[in-house]
């Protein structure tokens, strides 16, 4: 087993959050360790934007940009700025007391400080065709792919607020929207059905499900095959794009035990902070942050963490 050092700071993820957080306490000399995460254990290195094509709507490139790409200069500015990073996945931490203990299979790394930034992974339904779409025409983030789909009629599955509230803003960009829920009722608010049945480009398919995206030889989507609950019957459903809104699940397992979270999972913080339940611990990102899960908002969140990192260091004896 090798064991480093106390590090200043390490960062689990490297997501918008961050690497956001290893350029902010690279420029403050806290020579921050990223354990960036590797495919194969889930935490993906560069995070969900890895996954996604264009990205039109992060500040700064007006031509737009694609995820990895973007995520390639993230990485590429905190690596200039002095960060260390490390293609590896936590296997285990103990926030019991300091300096925190983290390790990557037999290697123990010792940190002062540490920034969770593992974000979420969307919910999908499963189907293997839906896996093979991605970013062709099957998303989870319709503010991040809608636009790709302008004056073209699209599809959302799901039965909350979050789903609504997708259907909602996809019906000022598409020609139509068709939403499909499992049940004969929403999850959603009052308010939120109430908004979508009177909205005239919105389309309910209530009690369905979907059985099959198409069409993989296509390369895109051109349809689904749905099925009515009530009938058994299967039948196709012309659209452009297919977009899940079944929920997300944060990538907090690594710190059950460890730290608080709320009763959906994400990571508890001080409200207008990053500090989570263990002093010296912050959390940035989608990990902690179910309502806007969006790449600048994260970037936001991994600003703040290593800010608030960087003043709770200097706070500390001996430091």
């Amino acid at each position: 087993m090798a064991t480093s050092d106390p590090r200043n700071v390490v960062i689990i993820g490297s997501g918008p959050a961050g690497l956001t957080a290893g350029i902010y306490t690279a420029r403050a000399a806290l020579e921050p360790l990223c354990l960036e995460g590797f495919m194969a254990g889930g935490l993906i290195p560069g995070g969900q934007l890895m996954f996604t094509t264009d990205v039109e709507n992060y500040p700064g490139f007006d031509d737009g940009i694609t995820g990895p790409e973007l995520m390639q200069r993230f990485r590429g500015q905190a690596e200039r700025q002095g960060c260390e990073l490390i293609t590896s996945d936590v296997t285990k931490v103990d926030f019991s007391e300091r300096p925190f203990k983290i390790w990557v299979d037999d290697d123990l790394y010792l940190a002062k400080a540490v920034i969770v930034a593992t974000g979420a992974r969307a919910n999908y339904l499963g189907l293997d065709n839906e896996d093979k779409l991605k970013n062709r025409g099957v998303s989870a983030c319709a503010v991040c792919d809608g636009g790709l789909f302008r004056n073209k009629p699209v599809t959302v599955v799901g039965g909350g607020d979050s789903a609504l509230e997708e259907a909602g803003y996809l019906s000022g960009l598409c020609s139509e929207v068709t939403v499909i829920h499992r049940r004969d009722e929403f999850r959603a608010s009052q308010v939120m059905g109430d908004r979508v049945r009177e909205n005239p480009k919105i389309k309910l398919l209530l009690s369905h499900t979907v059985v099959d995206v198409l069409d993989v030889a296509k390369g895109e989507v051109t349809g689904l095959m749905l099925k009515n609950l009530k009938t058994d019957e299967v039948y196709e459903h012309k659209t452009d794009a297919l977009f899940v809104a079944i929920g997300h699940t944060p990538m907090t397992e690594l710190f059950t035990g460890q730290l608080d979270t709320h009763d959906n999972g994400y990571l508890k913080v001080t409200p207008g902070t990053t500090q989570t339940s263990v002093e010296g611990v912050f959390a940035a990102g989608d990990v902690m942050d179910w309502t806007f899960r969006q790449a600048v908002t994260a970037a936001g969140t991994g600003c703040m963490a290593a800010l608030e990192t960087e003043r709770w260091l200097v706070r500390q004896p001996g430091h």
